[in-house]
């Protein structure tokens, strides 16, 4: 199967692990498939347990790298620039967990997550608030394409 074909043939189930992979560093965009399934049988509350479970997992295992790495390691291989390093250490401790509500953002939130476990951030407070961030944005994108905010 392709990257951007074929998820919503698996169902709930498709939607699920398109979701998980779009959290990750892949380029891909679970709002594609989540859109195909909004017009098929699926129940709307389904079609947002799924994305959102999947995607927090997905961001949930960006964290849990960053958590297995060594920053100096990574600082050494990218050739991020000290003074770098310690600007995004800096805004890690300053919004700490509360950056996890910003994961769901393409480009930024996947690095984010990353940082986050990297730096250690507690990972209680941020499963809860990656999932806030995740389930609202689509919660936001199915109520809009159900019309909700045009009322």
């Amino acid at each position: 199967m392709e990257l951007g074909e074929g998820w919503q043939d698996l169902g709930l189930l498709g939607l699920f692990l398109a979701s998980f992979l779009a959290a990750t560093v892949l380029p891909f965009s679970s709002e594609a498939v989540l859109l195909a399934m909004l017009f098929g049988p699926w129940s709307p509350m389904a079609l947002w347990v799924c994305a959102s479970a999947g995607n927090w997992l997905g961001g949930m295992s960006s964290y849990g790298l960053g958590r297995l790495a060594d920053w100096e390691r990574i600082a050494k291989w990218s050739g991020t620039p000290q003074e770098r390093v310690e600007r995004i250490a800096e805004r890690v401790r300053r919004w700490g967990p509360w950056s996890a509500l910003l994961t769901w953002l393409p480009v930024i939130g996947d690095p984010i997550a990353v940082a986050l476990g990297v730096f250690r951030v507690p990972w209680v407070p941020v499963s809860l608030l990656m999932f806030v961030g995740k389930a609202v944005r689509y919660a936001i994108v199915i109520l809009s394409v159900l019309g909700f905010f045009s009322r």
